[in-house]
């Protein structure tokens, strides 16, 4: 049991058959604080929502989350409870600052090693496109952490595309990042890169041919989508062949290979760096 879940159980009056079902923890952004309640103790909202305020100094809101993600802009489903009613908070990580709204956009705790990882492996001079930008979470690291030339940062969704506009000015990158605002599939970039950024899941194979588009004859895909552990390693791989093939290039080594974190049963969101070069 957490130390969070004894807490709760110490100093709320919760009954003794529902305590099973309260949160180990709470994910933070910012000054906001997001809980995870299962429906038999979702009545208690208001109760846990006040004690975290008044436990934790630094949080100013308290919003629960339903489970669900809305359209394939990934809106979560979070309702405000108690604290400040404003949904926009900035958040630091990684040394860079994010400005988001929380009942809008996504923040995935779960990715900050990858966000960390992936920031420092342009190389000085390199061109860097990543094709499902959001508000900025790999461009924005990549462009202070790294010696990357230029990094053209596409996102669709207009509310995401806002926030990386702002998130470009507070980190100070507007020399290193072009925001593009449009579907990756239909931007056109007359300069190729070295490196292409998939930060999407699930479903990404269906835009991966149009990576190929923005790449130069020989390059980077960091490949993320959602695979079932029977599928490791062998379908992620094959699928980069395939479509390495369609578009006249060849998968001649992957660099690094990783469970990000766990999807669903079995399921887990993965990252392939793979290298390929033009036939």
């Amino acid at each position: 049991m957490s130390a969070f879940k004894r807490l709760l159980i110490k100093n709320l009056s919760i009954p003794e058959e529902k305590e099973k079902f309260l949160p180990q923890g709470f994910q933070r952004i910012g000054t906001i604080v997001i809980l995870n309640l299962k429906d038999p103790v979702l009545e208690y909202r208001k109760q846990i929502a006040e004690f975290v305020l008044k436990q934790f100094p630094y949080v100013k809101s308290v919003y629960v989350r339903s489970g669900k993600i809305h359209t394939e802009f990934k809106k979560p489903d979070i309702k405000w409870v108690a604290g400040e009613k404003n949904p926009v908070t900035e958040h630091k990580e990684n040394g860079c600052l994010f400005r988001l709204d929380v009942t809008k956009l996504m923040f995935a705790k779960g990715n900050l090693r990858e966000r960390g990882r992936v920031a420092k492996l342009a190389k000085e001079g390199e061109t860097v496109t990543d094709m499902f930008a959001g508000i900025g979470y790999f461009s924005i690291p990549v462009a202070k952490h790294s010696k990357a030339k230029t990094i053209y940062a596409i996102e669709k969704n207009p509310t995401a595309f806002s926030f990386l506009k702002t998130n470009i000015k507070l980190n100070r990158v507007e020399k290193k990042v072009i925001p593009l605002l449009g579907d990756n599939r239909k931007v056109k970039i007359k300069e190729k890169a070295d490196r292409i950024l998939m930060g999407y899941f699930p479903s990404t194979r269906k835009f991966l041919q149009h990576a190929f588009d923005f790449l130069k004859n020989s390059g980077t895909i960091h490949y993320h989508d959602v695979f079932h552990k029977n599928e490791l390693w062998e379908k992620p791989i094959q699928i980069l062949k395939q479509e390495a093939m369609k578009k006249g290039y060849a998968l001649k080594k992957t660099t690094y290979k990783h469970k990000v974190k766990s999807y669903a049963p079995r399921t887990y969101h993965i990252v392939i760096d793979a290298v390929f070069e033009k036939q």
